[in-house]
């Protein structure tokens, strides 16, 4: 299908498109060696994103009815900027629908929503070895850190 890039178009995630987005994620998180496929966990998370629209973003890339890609934004408080940002996830479309311009429509959607809600910088994580998104995010203008990240996993969350 790359040889013949397909029209699709971005919309505000629903309840519906869960089962097609868990599937996303499972592709995602299938590179990504911090984090478990879990498709219980990830419904929840979704669902969770949905239900609170003041606070984050769930968007996906459809051609026809079928779902080919994803990404969320959630608002978080940035003292660094003295206002909000917003922390990118779940960037990730179909193998079949990459390189046609689709992740860009996605990010670029989810820019505008994070500019709409006073938010003035936009940050994510990707795994050091997936040099196919670093140089995508490098494209799309996106810049290095010196930052690493950690985590401290302190409840457990039941599937």
């Amino acid at each position: 299908m790359k040889s013949n890039p397909v029209p699709s178009f971005i919309r505000t995630a629903t309840a519906e498109d869960i089962p097609a987005m868990v599937e996303l994620i499972r592709l995602l998180f299938s590179i990504e060696a911090d984090f478990a496929i879990d498709a219980a966990k990830q419904r929840r998370g979704l669902e969770l994103l949905i239900s609170t629209p003041s606070h984050s973003c769930v968007l996906v890339a459809v051609t026809g009815d079928l779902v080919i890609g994803m990404c969320t934004g959630q608002i978080v408080i940035s003292t660094a900027e003295g206002a909000p940002s917003v922390w990118v996830e779940d960037v990730v479309v179909a193998e079949a629908y990459r390189s046609q311009g689709v992740a860009t429509k996605l990010l670029a959607h989810l820019e505008a929503w994070a500019k709409s809600q006073g938010a003035t910088r936009l940050q994510l994580l990707t795994e050091l070895e997936n040099t196919s998104a670093l140089k995508f995010y490098h494209r799309q203008n996106w810049l290095r850190t010196h930052l690493i990240a950690l985590r401290k996993l302190i409840g457990s969350s039941t599937s």
